[in-house]
């Protein structure tokens, strides 16, 4: 059912970690140990059909559910996850998965090098959303699920949904990609080019070896101010705060507390693999059905985009859907308007359910 606003049972969120040993990424290069954290909510059926993957946006958590950080996204998707609500963990078995390669309990560029006993900076391996989605995988296994409901994700998480669709086409009925593509945006490349050289300029960047040489927060800082700004936060916070004056500051707070907790390696890790991303080529492949979700005022994923995706996907065999999101808030609109389009994620989340039930029978 979707959330009318009425008092209803705390969510139950459990969080743990999944470790695998000799990781083998798309480029050959082996990681020593992996380590996924993840967090579950609602309960899995006796017979395992009911998970539902949630893939996190680019320089956020896995904490869709709650709000435990100063990223962006961190429970942002509140509204959409719980009991009662569009993905109801009343229902639904709920997975959570931090990426490879982020900074929030999952390996990156912030663990120590087993070789060097120091943090792995820029040394860190270059990884792909082949490799993000094949570690979710082995963590999808060892909770003994052959194949997942769905898998819903905004932005970077809608890149992994469709990365998910193509690599393991048996492994999902449905995806939700929200305010994203089956391809990186058009100046993906670009403005990983502008945060690599606004990085380099620090004095204490030291080549990303700047874990002892003081840290690089004001550089991270201007970055997030700027990501926020292009993503909409102002208008999120205009309700809120009606003072402009208010809303900067609070912009500005935000962007301050994430750069102090997010590593400036992953930002360039996850950059340089988003930059790469695309799947036009292999849409033929996908058996999952999809439901792609757009926001009217989105910047970086606008409306426009929809016409193109269905038709391809149409065109590939793939039974694709669309909807509109008709909200103010751009890119930030997937949890602060949720209302505007849970009721279409629940539908489609029930289509993946009878789908799950006719295949059994």
């Amino acid at each position: 059912m979707v959330d009318d606003g009425s008092p209803l049972e705390p969510l139950d969120i459990r969080a743990s970690e999944f470790l695998v040993e000799d990781f083998r990424l798309e480029s050959g290069v082996v990681l020593p140990r992996v380590r996924i954290a993840y967090e579950t909510y609602g309960k899995p059926n006796s017979n395992l059909t009911n998970a539902v993957l949630l893939t996190h946006g680019y320089t956020s958590s896995h904490h869709m559910a709650r709000g435990s950080g100063a990223g962006l996204a961190e429970g942002v998707w509140s509204p959409l996850i719980g009991p009662g609500k569009a993905i109801d963990t009343n229902d639904f078995f709920v997975i959570s998965s931090n990426m490879l390669g982020s900074c929030y309990g999952s390996t990156g560029p912030q663990d120590l090098n087993p070789e060097t006993g120091k943090p792995y900076g820029p040394d860190f391996p270059d990884i792909s959303l082949v490799d993000i989605v094949s570690a979710q995988k082995l963590l999808i296994e060892n909770l003994q699920i052959s194949r997942l409901l769905a898998i819903v994700g905004p932005s970077y998480g809608g890149f992994l949904a469709f990365q998910w669709a193509v690599s393991f086409p048996d492994s999902v009925i449905g995806i939700v990609p929200v305010t994203s593509d089956y391809k990186a945006y058009h100046s993906a490349s670009e403005d990983l080019s502008l945060v690599s050289a606004q990085l380099e300029a620090d004095p204490n960047w030291n080549n990303g070896h700047y874990y002892d040489s003081g840290g690089v927060v004001g550089t991270m800082e201007r970055i997030r101010h700027d990501t926020l700004t292009r993503y909409g936060m102002d208008a999120v916070l205009r309700k809120k705060l009606p003072d402009p004056e208010a809303r900067n500051h609070k912009i500005a707070e935000d962007s301050r507390l994430w750069a102090l907790e997010f590593d400036a390696n992953s930002l360039l890790v996850l950059g340089r693999a988003m930059a790469r991303f695309s799947v036009e080529s292999e849409l033929a492949s996908m058996h999952a059905r999809v439901l792609l979700v757009l926001a009217r005022t989105d910047v970086l994923f606008p409306p426009s985009l929809a016409a193109e995706a269905i038709s391809l996907m149409t065109e590939a065999g793939v039974h694709a859907d669309y909807f509109e999101i008709d909200t103010d808030y751009g890119h930030s609109s997937s949890g602060t308007d949720a209302a505007k389009w849970s009721k279409r994620l629940e539908v489609f989340l029930e289509e993946c359910r009878l789908i799950a039930k006719v295949s059994k029978q």
